[in-house]
């Protein structure tokens, strides 16, 4: 049974993983990306990996409507860093601007999101050559 995340986390650790690989990554990218973690998490495990209302790419060019917002103004540029969030932690008086936090996968979760960003590295460097 795998777990469902906030599509921003799952996003975050994506991001890092492809700049780690020297991939290019845009939201557009991203969006694809999130669409084919969620087919593979109902193939395995029956459920969607994302606790946010998803669509179709090809109906309003966004997966998952919040990660689309939070990207939208990079539009086709390489994403370096996860969108930023605000965090109050218990008993703190000060907001905190700092990036999304990645999420800590089962080794189940973590082997399908692997094959999605193998497939998404042999294919863009398929595309580039």
């Amino acid at each position: 049974m795998g777990n469902i995340y906030s599509a921003q986390n799952v996003a975050a650790y994506l991001i890092y993983e492809l700049n780690g690989k020297n991939s290019f990554i845009n939201s557009y990218s991203l969006q694809d990306l999130l669409a084919e973690i969620d087919k593979l998490w109902y193939k395995n495990f029956g459920h969607t990996a994302f606790k946010e209302e998803t669509g179709s790419t090809s109906e309003g060019g966004y997966y998952v409507k919040e990660v689309f917002d939070a990207y939208k103004e990079f539009e086709n540029r390489h994403l370096f860093l996860p969108a930023k969030e605000w965090h109050l932690e218990y008993g703190q008086f000060q907001l905190v601007l700092r990036p999304y936090a990645v999420p800590l996968f089962t080794a189940m979760e973590l082997l399908l999101i692997n094959d999605v960003l193998s497939e998404f590295h042999k294919y863009a460097a398929k595309r580039a050559s």
